[in-house]
């Protein structure tokens, strides 16, 4: 998971690369006002490990480059959202992870963590990470993440249905809930799951 200060590094060294010379580690240090080339060294080794850098050599200057696959998107990681009892919504950023997609979304991409197992049946478990576009309407059947009366967020199968909202679970042990109003927050478009050793 990258750091807002990997996010940075990234996104100088982005900008460097556009102007056609990458940055040296030092330049990166006076730009971004960070005292100690050890930690730029580190945020450099997390963004490689992401897959969104390359190294061409060791002790090359300027050896850092942009990744040519271009389908790898940097996504804020904004807290955790329940497959379960609606929790209240978080929307601080905690982070960013590495999205890779060859797709292309109108909506901005964010991301949350998943606690519970109210979507097992549609393999959205606890634990998972799920990528959502945000949106502000859905198709019936579509997954989303919806904020239930302004402050409670879910992730759950959306219906629209004769005058109410059914906000489904894919839990065949759990009832859905049904509302006069809901509003969507977005729609799930991956679900990332890390295995533990």
């Amino acid at each position: 998971m990258l750091s807002d200060k990997d996010r940075a590094v990234y996104e100088y060294i982005r900008q460097s690369a556009a102007d056609g010379i990458p940055p040296t580690v030092r330049e990166i240090c006076s730009a971004l006002g960070i005292k100690s080339t050890s930690t730029v060294h580190r945020s450099i080794q997390r963004l490689v490990e992401e897959g969104l850098l390359e190294k061409r050599g060791e002790n090359l200057n300027r050896s850092v480059t942009l990744r040519e696959d271009r389908d790898s998107l940097s996504v804020p990681l904004l807290g955790t959202v329940t497959a379960g009892k609606p929790i209240t919504a978080i929307e601080d950023i905690e982070g960013y992870i590495s999205f890779k997609t060859n797709k292309r979304y109108d909506g901005r991409l964010f991301a949350l963590r998943v606690r519970g197992d109210s979507m097992i049946n549609a393999a959205i478990l606890d634990g998972d990470t799920i990528v959502v576009e945000q949106c502000s309407s859905a198709e019936n059947g579509q997954i989303v993440v919806a904020l239930i009366d302004g402050s409670d967020a879910t992730v759950k199968r959306f219906y629209k249905e004769n005058g109410h909202y059914r906000l489904q679970p894919e839990n065949d042990s759990m009832q859905p809930i049904i509302l006069d109003e809901v509003s969507i927050l977005g729609r799930v478009v991956a679900v990332i799951r890390y295995i533990d050793d």
